[in-house]
């Protein structure tokens, strides 16, 4: 095992140099009246490597890998604070709405988180239910709100553990319901520092202001709830209106 530790710390090395070289780019070409798009460019950017650090780190395992996944948080929370940044400079979005399957739609936000977390894993449990649902939303708007929220799953979870992923229909509603058996840390971003709960927290804060965002473009509403040393519970909202046939 120690014989292999340096080939094993050559990926996370190279996580490390590519992140400070990419922040250094941004940073180097930055121009007065681009930041929204340069902030864009800065989240993803942190976004990929904070989680393909987080998924390696964790393969690693032991007292090197926890250290080299506490690191990846601190680039996955600088990617976050980011991103609040750059909400107040956005501009309206123009959704072209389509019919999509939830099914397809879910399983191509695994896949790409799953690719953004390198050699880590997730058990992925999506309900056979989803493939008899389907919704009228922006393509691109509605896929990107689903990667973040399953990309906080990712991130709040340890190798090999659980998300699940499935449907419920209401009256007037129809909720995408993303569960996980992770350490419940979310709930520290879920309020402002001054009103941070101790039990639990439903709401929303940095890291899924973006998401939330594009939820609501659609007429929706998207709500975290965690519980500490539990896990947590995303609901992806949509009103009748968007329930299309499947």
């Amino acid at each position: 095992m120690f014989a292999d530790l340096p080939a094993m710390l050559v990926p996370l090395a190279l996580a490390f140099a590519g992140g400070a070289a990419t922040v250094g780019v941004i940073w180097w070409r930055w121009r007065p009246g681009r930041e929204g798009r340069h902030l864009n460019l800065l989240v993803r950017d942190l976004q990929t490597i904070g989680l393909g650090l987080l998924g390696r780190a964790q393969v690693l395992g032991g007292p090197v890998g926890e250290s080299f996944a506490a690191e990846s948080r601190r680039i996955l929370q600088l990617a976050d604070a980011a991103e609040q940044a750059g909400m107040r400079s956005r501009r309206p979005f123009g959704l072209q709405d389509e019919a999509l399957p939830l099914g397809a739609l879910l399983r191509g936000a695994v896949h790409d988180v799953g690719m953004l977390l390198g050699p880590g894993s997730r058990h992925w449990r999506l309900d056979p239910a989803l493939e008899d649902m389907a919704v009228r939303a922006d393509r691109r708007a509605m896929t990107g709100a689903i990667v973040q929220v399953l990309a906080r799953a990712a991130r709040e979870t340890n190798e090999g553990e659980f998300i699940d992923i499935r449907a419920a229909r209401t009256p007037g509603r129809v909720t995408i319901i993303i569960e996980d058996e992770g350490i419940g840390a979310a709930v520290a971003d879920l309020a402002p520092a001054a009103a941070r709960p101790t039990e639990a927290s439903r709401g929303m804060g940095l890291g899924l202001s973006l998401a939330q965002s594009l939820v609501r473009a659609h007429g929706g509403e998207l709500v975290l709830e965690a519980v500490p040393g539990i896990g947590a519970r995303a609901l992806v909202s949509l009103p009748a209106e968007r329930v299309a046939a499947p």
